[in-house]
């Protein structure tokens, strides 16, 4: 008898202890230490498919490589009217992209290999891993400040052109 009240009370002390030494965690939040500015590659002018006229030039940043295209604009807190970045695929398939990491709201306009746009997702929502897939192949993908091809009246069949700076 004793050593069964010995063991509880033991027992007892020890859950105490332990119950006791939990100390809630204080949480911290740390500002984002990571800053990812825009780097002119090149410009890319957009024309009204029916009359080539010219709708908007803005200065571009190219992803080609497979960092640059994984990367794309995430981390970034802001992308000016006047830029964009330019997708250049290898080869033409169907596309799909998400906003995982991606802080800000962006048009997303699919552009098949005649530099055509085909597609848009507009207004893709910031940080949102809902896959965004193009309506046809594309060659090209061009992602501009969630709201512009509204703005600049863009649609399926104008076209793209562009021209890479030489560093």
């Amino acid at each position: 008898m004793r050593i069964q009240l010995f063991i509880k009370s033991g027992l007892l002390v020890l859950g105490l202890a332990l119950l006791s030494s939990c100390k809630e965690e204080k949480k911290t939040t740390t500002e984002d230490k990571v800053v990812v500015n825009f780097k002119k590659e090149g410009t890319l002018t957009l024309k009204k498919a029916d009359s080539d006229s010219i709708i908007k030039t803005i200065d571009i940043e190219i992803a080609d490589d497979e960092y640059s295209t994984q990367t794309g604009l995430m981390y970034r807190t802001k992308l000016e009217a006047n830029h964009g970045m330019l997708f250049i695929f290898p080869n033409v398939e169907m596309r799909s992209f998400y906003m995982k990491n991606t802080k800000i709201p962006l048009d997303i306009i699919y552009i098949d290999e005649d530099k055509t746009i085909v597609s848009f997702q507009k207004n893709a929502k910031p940080m949102d891993e809902t896959s965004l897939p193009s309506e046809a192949p594309a060659k090209y993908v061009l992602e501009i400040y969630g709201g512009l091809s509204d703005v600049w009246q863009l649609a399926v069949g104008d076209k793209i052109s562009f021209t890479q700076t030489n560093d």
